[in-house]
């Protein structure tokens, strides 16, 4: 079967572009001396998990226990967990997955690291704590070097729990940014005799600027597997490497400068960003996806000087792959235009 052979709407990953895309990324990190470790919330596929440990990868990052759980049972062995674990349910599923695999969780208070530590207090081995700092991003962590030092004081005091390290994500261009934090809260844990293990960072946006940041050990990129249109916005891939696409049809013309594709928000998803419109068509780069409803794409062709036809596919790149993954059960795996087999998404829907 061709990839124009499918029915529609439907996700292909171009297989080949997949393999450039994460060869390309971890020749970076072996050159710059930086852990890799991806992020699988952007493909949530287990086979593609393998292929980037294979590669090189420590380990990989998962942001819930769900998907987590579901790269154990495929035999992944690292895993880190960047959120903050609350609740008796959770604690007991992590518990129960410590045993299994080699994992690092996350915590920005004291609240976190106690549960933690009464968890797992009755555990053999301690669990690895890493405490993640805001480096700009505004969203968790705490919020200055000084409170990142002694919340891993208070973690490293835990008998149950082993500081692991800081972690960050950063705001767009926030390289320096995490360099100047980062860096301040090692020496000030340094100042409590306190070593640092490990300095996680993050982002797909500024992943080629990575060691612009020379005190990040470990790098955490999920996007980079696939890209979309907001990494292609954002300078970090162009179109030729974004390996996720949607193959969706033109069924309806019902003005000369307007289609509607059989894609709506249950597909493309309603993420836009910073962007215009909800996609890009590769077959007309000039159209506009204006609005969605559930099962509908609007299409403003008036800037196009050639159009598509009622029953014509197009391909659309999404703004944010991640978002699409999660709305499939399986994606199309595509090489030189041909069907070569499916990946079923195995951790969809995990936000638990």
């Amino acid at each position: 079967m061709r990839v124009e052979d499918l029915d529609t709407p439907t996700v292909v990953v171009d297989i080949a572009r997949v393999e450039r895309n994460l060869k390309r990324w971890q020749d970076y990190c072996d050159r710059h001396g930086i852990r890799n470790r991806p992020h699988i919330k952007t493909h949530k596929v287990p086979e593609l998990a393998h292929r980037q440990v294979a590669l090189g990868a420590v380990g990989i990052a998962c942001q819930k226990l769900g998907e987590a759980e579901v790269m154990a049972d495929a035999g992944i062995e690292d895993i880190l967990i960047p959120y903050n674990l609350l609740g008796h349910a959770k604690l007991d599923r992590a518990r129960a997955l410590a045993r299994r695999v080699k994992l690092t969780v996350a915590c920005d208070s004291t609240v976190v690291a106690d549960g933690l530590a009464e968890a797992f207090a009755a555990e053999g081995e301690r669990l690895a704590v890493m405490v993640e700092v805001d480096s700009g991003m505004r969203r968790c962590g705490v919020g200055t070097a000084e409170e990142a030092a002694e919340l891993a004081v208070h973690v490293a005091a835990k008998k149950s729990l082993r500081f692991a390290g800081f972690l960050t994500y950063p705001a767009p261009r926030g390289t320096a940014q995490v360099q100047e934090v980062m860096s301040a809260a090692k020496e000030l844990l340094a100042g409590r005799g306190i070593e640092t293990p490990a300095v996680s960072g993050g982002g797909t946006p500024d992943m080629w600027r990575a060691h612009e940041a020379p005190v990040v050990t470990e790098y955490r990129v999920g996007t980079y597997i696939y890209y979309d249109r907001m990494q292609v916005a954002a300078g970090a891939a162009s179109y030729e490497d974004c390996a996720l696409t949607i193959r969706t049809t033109v069924v309806s013309r019902p003005g000369s400068d307007r289609a509607v594709l059989d894609a709506g928000s249950k597909t493309l998803t309603s993420d836009i960003g910073s962007l215009d419109g909800h996609g890009y068509i590769v077959e007309y780069p000039e159209a506009r996806i204006t609005k969605l409803s559930e099962e509908h794409a609007q299409v403003d062709l008036s800037a196009c000087a050639a159009k598509p036809a009622v029953g014509e596919q197009v391909t659309v790149i999404p703004n944010h792959c991640c978002v699409v993954s999660n709305l499939f059960d399986s994606v199309a795996v595509a090489r030189d235009g041909r069907i070569v087999g499916r990946f079923p998404i195995a951790a969809r829907g995990l936000v638990r």
